[in-house]
């Protein structure tokens, strides 16, 4: 089976919550998304963009108000029968190691519990040795009977991977895997990402706020807004040229650096906050907070600005896409659209 058949892919995904008063919230609205075996890709934005709303959901977490979710080809279902089959094809990687691991089960009870739950018995010793392993824990005897407690929480968070690696999925989806580590420990955890993806194939969805990160792990990048991905395409193409005013102004205040300052010289401060999800502004949906609307240089577009709100048509893994008007001017690019 080729990779492509095994891709974790989102269409015209949907996700709402009501709220008090008949009001709701468009958590995702209208997402296109896809990550492949032996590729890494990034889903950045602010905090309460959508990014954890969307990783759940193509979990299986989280059911979709609308679009579908898929694997293979096959549409998620959320019957227990077939949502056990399909998480053990695209796995969690959950943000903070302490709180994912029971204190009470040792490194191999841990690494186990996803075997026991689906059921498989043939070598189970064997099974969990070999994830251990491959997370980086070697010899992985040496750590069967550890408890959490014990380990760095470097090693808590390799003990993670390795109880999502024992059921050989294709898909990681990670959500801020090195966010709650240590600087020191960081780069070792990514460059296990890295290592897992180069030498077995593995693709990984990788949540993070951090562009800089983003640039050192990931081969794509989508950049989310208020619930809509904005901006996506090959990682050096959108934090070296970004073409979206939201994508500027994140690359804007990275940490001084040569390769990713170079298109966005001065840090750019965005005009108020995040809008609540339930009050998504008319047209297009980043307006309110936009630097080229605030600065003049969209005149030319302002009326489709508060006319239309653009979406990005169809993840295409080679191409560079952007959903804005001004954009599209200066582009001429058809690949954008309503």
């Amino acid at each position: 089976m080729s990779s492509e058949e095994k891709t974790l892919t989102a269409r015209g995904l949907r996700v709402e919550f009501g709220l008090p008063g008949g009001r709701v919230a468009r958590a995702v609205d209208g997402v296109d998304l896809d990550v492949a075996p032996g590729e890494i890709v990034a889903l950045a934005g602010e905090s309460g963009c959508g990014k954890t709303t969307l990783a759940r959901t193509l979990l299986g977490l989280e059911k979709a108000t609308g679009g579908t979710v898929a694997f293979d080809g096959v549409p998620l279902r959320y019957s227990t029968r077939a949502l056990k089959a399909y998480r053990r094809q695209v796995q969690l990687v959950l943000q903070d190691p302490s709180g994912a691991l029971n204190p009470r089960h040792t490194v191999y009870d841990a690494v186990a519990e996803g075997l026991r739950i689906h059921g498989i018995t043939d070598d189970e010793p064997g099974r969990v040795a070999d994830a251990l392993s491959r997370a980086g824990l070697r010899p992985p005897e040496q750590f069967f009977l550890a408890y959490p407690h014990e380990l760095s929480g470097g090693q808590r968070q390799r003990v993670v991977i390795a109880g999502a690696l024992v059921l050989e999925p294709s898909i990681l989806v990670a959500d801020e895997p090195v966010a709650s580590l240590d600087a020191s420990v960081r780069g070792e955890i990514l460059s296990l990402l890295l290592r897992l993806k180069e030498e077995q194939g593995l693709g990984a969805l990788v949540i993070t706020h951090d562009l800089g990160l983003a640039w050192s792990i990931a081969d794509r990048i989508a950049i989310m807004y208020l619930g809509r991905i904005v901006e996506q395409g090959p990682v050096e193409q959108v934090l070296t040229a970004p073409r979206h005013p939201y994508t500027r102004a994140l690359v804007s205040v990275l940490p001084a650096s040569p390769v990713l300052r170079e298109a966005v010289a001065e840090p750019i401060v965005l005009a108020g906050e995040l809008p609540d999800a339930s009050k998504i502004p008319g047209g297009c949906r980043f307006r309110p907070r936009c630097q080229e609307v605030a600065s003049g240089n969209a005149l030319p577009v302002l009326h489709q600005c508060t006319g239309e709100d653009l979406k990005v048509l169809g993840p295409e893994a080679d191409s560079h896409q952007v959903a804005c008007h001004l954009d599209r001017s200066l582009h001429g690019d058809a690949r954008i659209g309503v």
